[in-house]
């Protein structure tokens, strides 16, 4: 059974910054895809970050870019997601996803097998 557990969320204001964890368990790590998405409240999700299955390429929205920055520790099963100067509009639920094996594809809710439940990021004026 394939678990991904986000941390690190919490209440900051502007101008600071968090780093997310995300702990996958159940699966080999090393041969998928991961990605970090949000959800802010009335809005669809949407993506944020994400790198291929072999470290080799990474993408962010252009909301975030410059700003956030994505990384992973394959031996560790961890994903992390470094976020600075953040702004209020941040404010979502934050969740990691596993995309498929060999696959570079991650950006698209679509692209994603499996999911944490999210952790809440409010960003207050």
């Amino acid at each position: 059974q394939v678990q991904l557990v986000e941390s690190g969320g919490g209440l900051v204001q502007t101008g600071e910054s968090l780093r997310l964890s995300c702990v996958v368990s159940g699966r080999s790590f090393r041969f998928y895809p991961t990605g970090w998405f949000r959800q802010a409240p009335g809005k669809e999700r949407e993506f944020l970050a994400g790198i291929s299955w072999n470290g080799g390429s990474s993408t962010y929205a252009d909301s975030v870019k410059g700003r956030f920055t994505v990384s992973r520790d394959n031996a560790e099963m961890t994903m992390y997601l470094q976020m600075n100067s953040l702004k209020p509009e941040d404010t979502a639920v934050y969740s990691c996803a596993l995309g498929r094996r060999f696959s570079n594809n991650y950006s698209r809710e679509n692209d994603m097998d499996y999911w944490g439940k999210g952790t809440l990021v409010t960003v207050s004026s």
